[in-house]
């Protein structure tokens, strides 16, 4: 297929520049025409994709409709979701896009909903021999002390946070030894420690389900995977993170991590673009977080390792055969601020 239109969802999201950078740059040497989507008119994306609407949030009645009216007017052959709260509504509606000629690169809404699901992915990986942190679902207050207890609570730091989420919404580390007048003048105010009576001033005594899990003390990897017939899978270190974000990582050849994302990938039957996270023990074993079943916001940096996972979901998107990556191991990213300056719509950019 010559002539190739993208649409991309949350193109407000910070990752929107790397999404494009990697349609941009495809191996098949393209010119893929981008739409973009977001529920803010004023989304970054909106000036970097080559046509851009405002649409409803996931949760409207007239998200899908108004999405399905884009795919048609601007002749979408295929749609990248970014956004997590979409997911599982588009992976049930897919067949209505295909019928208009929009193939939508999404997972089956089952495999969807247990990688979202942090607790149900634990137990899955638990299963087939992929280590994880211990852990437990509190639903009150009674049992966040008890878990937290067993976790080795107070002395020991416990993370807790809530099953279905995404970014850092909800994640907290508890840690009695948390000095709240040196954080008050030394740091900017989005640390994610805290005492436990703060907590629970916060969640009261009953409250949703909020997973509590042993809190590890080693790096921080992220891994992105292509499943398009054949796996691949890179996984990358996060060597400097703000709010959430890789401001300085590694793709790093990890074999245990590389397996054990094979391993779950193939159980979950994941699709297209998505990742998995896992973190370091005190011993330095890989144990498994969490997954993130999309495009992830760092996902450029396997692009500048090699192997363009981005446009691959594409490629297989369309039933085309996706080549064999040569990976550049050590491959690092370092980000930077940077941004648009917008005058009578003629843009600058940083």
């Amino acid at each position: 297929m010559e002539n190739l239109t993208v649409l991309v969802t949350g193109c407000g999201a910070p990752g929107i520049k790397g999404t494009l950078y990697s349609l941009e740059k495809n191996f098949d040497g393209k010119k893929i025409r981008t739409v973009g989507t977001d529920i803010r008119e004023d989304a970054v994306g909106c000036y970097l994709c080559n046509r851009f609407y405002k649409i409803s949030k996931p949760t409207s009645e007239n998200y899908l409709s108004q999405l399905l009216n884009i795919c048609k007017k601007e002749q979408v052959n295929v749609l990248l979701p970014q956004n997590t709260a979409e997911l599982s509504i588009l992976a049930e509606h897919k067949n209505e896009f295909e019928i208009s000629g929009t193939v939508i690169a999404v997972s089956d809404k089952n495999a969807i909903d247990m990688a979202n699901d942090k607790n149900s992915l634990l137990s899955v990986a638990q299963e087939i021999g992929v280590p994880v942190p211990r852990f437990y679902l509190a639903h009150n207050k009674d049992e966040l002390l008890d878990y937290a207890q067993q976790l080795g609570w107070p002395q020991m730091r416990v993370v807790v946070k809530p099953p279905v989420s995404n970014g850092m919404r909800g994640l907290r580390i508890i840690d009695e030894s948390t000095d709240r007048k040196k954080m008050f003048y030394q740091e900017k105010p989005s640390s994610v420690y805290m005492k436990m009576k703060d907590l629970l001033e916060i969640l009261g005594e009953r409250f949703p389900a909020l997973q509590v899990t042993e809190y590890l003390p080693g790096d921080e990897y992220t891994v992105d995977v292509l499943s398009a017939g054949k796996l691949t899978i890179v996984p990358r270190s996060r060597d400097r993170i703000v709010s959430g974000i890789t401001f300085d990582g590694t793709v790093k050849y990890n074999r245990d991590i590389i397996d054990f994302s094979e391993k779950l990938s193939k159980k979950i039957g994941l699709k297209y673009a998505f990742g998995f996270q896992f973190k370091l023990d005190d011993r330095g074993r890989p144990r498994l977080l969490e997954s993130n079943p999309r495009i992830q916001g760092t996902m450029v940096l396997a692009t500048f390792a090699g192997a363009n996972v981005i446009y691959g979901a594409v490629k297989h998107a369309l039933r085309e055969d996706v080549p064999e990556f040569e990976i550049s191991w050590g491959t690092r990213i370092l980000r930077y601020w940077g941004g648009l300056g917008i005058k009578d719509q003629v843009l600058g950019a940083l």
